[in-house]
This record gives C-alpha cells, structure tokens and sequence, in this order.
C-alpha cells in the first residue's frame, strides 16, 4: 500500500438530496452514477463520491458500523477560495442555495479566513483563503 488516499465517500441514507447539493450548490459535475446507490462526481486531485449505508453495508458484509445512529462530527470537508472576498461570495451564494449556515466568514488566528456551512446530511464542512 501507498500512502495516499484515491477516493473520499460520503455514506448518506439520503443520497438524492446529498447528489442535488454536492452537483447543484458546490459545483461538483456527475461524472459516474450507479442507480440511487453510488454517485461519483469530477474532482481535482483526489475522487470524491456518495454511497448509501446499504451499499456500505453489504460491502462489509453487514458491519454493525453501518446500521448504528451516526453521532457527531467524524470528518470535514475544506474547500479552498483564491480570495478572502471569495469566502464571503461563495459562504453567502451557497447559504441562499440551501447549505445550512454553521458559522459566517471571520479572520481566523490561524491566518486564513474561514466559514462553516452544513450539507442536507449535517455535515459540517468549511470555505477558506489565506488572508
């Protein structure tokens, strides 16, 4: 094994909803769709798909993990603006498209400006640029 990762799935038990936002809100086109259960969309850099618990369950073969309540924040997705401006165009665009609001654009002490926004499955996800 390498040690670099190929591809990042989310599992969602809504995944409609999750393939509207990801393709119509952030901007990520379809590039592979298998049924309702698999949606990989274009990516640079590293794959980027959404699968259901079903599908992540039979590829398991039933892995208690996939049929317990999801509980907090397990992963965050960052997702880079050439601009400060731009956090706050894209923060303010995404928001009205239906990404719920978790944390409006701030200078952050670690030199970037950042905001937080969720996706329809709470995800909590964040914009940023160097300032």
């Amino acid at each position: 094994m390498r040690a670099k990762i190929d591809l990042i799935s989310i599992v969602s038990a809504d995944l409609p909803a999750m393939r509207d936002f990801y393709r119509d809100v952030m901007g990520f086109p379809v590039q592979l769709e298998l049924g309702g259960d698999y949606v990989e969309f274009a990516s640079e850099g590293v794959r980027f798909a959404l699968t259901t618990l079903e599908v992540m369950s039979e590829a398991t073969e039933g892995h208690p993990g996939y049929a317990r309540a999801r509980r907090g924040q397990f992963f965050e997705l960052a997702f880079p603006c050439e601009s400060p401006e731009e956090v706050d165009e894209d923060y303010a665009r995404i928001v009205k498209q239906g990404a719920l609001p978790i944390r409006p654009p701030e200078d952050m002490p670690w030199g970037q400006r950042a905001a937080f926004f969720a996706d329809p499955d709470g995800n909590i996800h964040e914009l940023f640029a160097p300032l």
